[in-house]
């Protein structure tokens, strides 16, 4: 699994505005410099586990994890399997709050993203579309509330 150790090198060096892709077979090879890829050859759901379980032996980060809006709509009747994968996805990610937006906004954030700070994206061999997991990382030492209140204590 050539893909997990180089994300595991690459895991020291990610932070908070970082993001990890855990991506479908037709996903593009984008050109944004910021954009590296990492092919894995394995079952995207199976990748997603490897990458949540590195990201929580990794203190200083904390996933927020994207789907696209589509999922959400997608059925068997459209495509054979999606119902199965959905339900793996959900015992995977059980742990996590799931946010779900369209499509096209999750690409407009990841070009903001990748002008100035690193995405990894990691290719599985999935051919369910509106199956790819956007992981935004943030600071797992320091949380939302903390960063609030350092702000309200900020007077400008």
């Amino acid at each position: 699994m050539k893909y997990l150790t180089e994300l595991n090198s690459l895991l020291p060096l990610l932070g908070h505005r970082n993001w990890i892709l855990v991506v479908d077979k037709a996903y593009p090879l984008q050109s944004s410099k910021g954009i590296s890829y990492l092919n894995s050859g394995e079952d995207l759901n199976k990748v997603l586990k490897e990458v949540l379980n590195a990201l929580e032996a990794a203190s200083h980060l904390r996933p927020i994890i994207y789907l696209d809006k589509e999922l959400e709509f997608m059925d068997d009747e459209l495509c054979k399997g999606v119902s199965d994968f959905k339900t793996t996805l959900q015992r995977i990610c059980s742990n996590y709050t799931l946010k779900q937006i369209p499509h096209e906004d999750i690409f407009r954030r990841l070009d903001e993203a990748a002008r100035l700070f690193n995405v990894v994206v990691i290719k599985t061999e999935s051919q369910i579309p509106y199956t790819s997991v956007f992981i935004e990382l943030d600071c797992g030492y320091w949380s939302e509330e903390k960063e609030k209140t350092l702000r309200n204590k900020i007077v400008l």
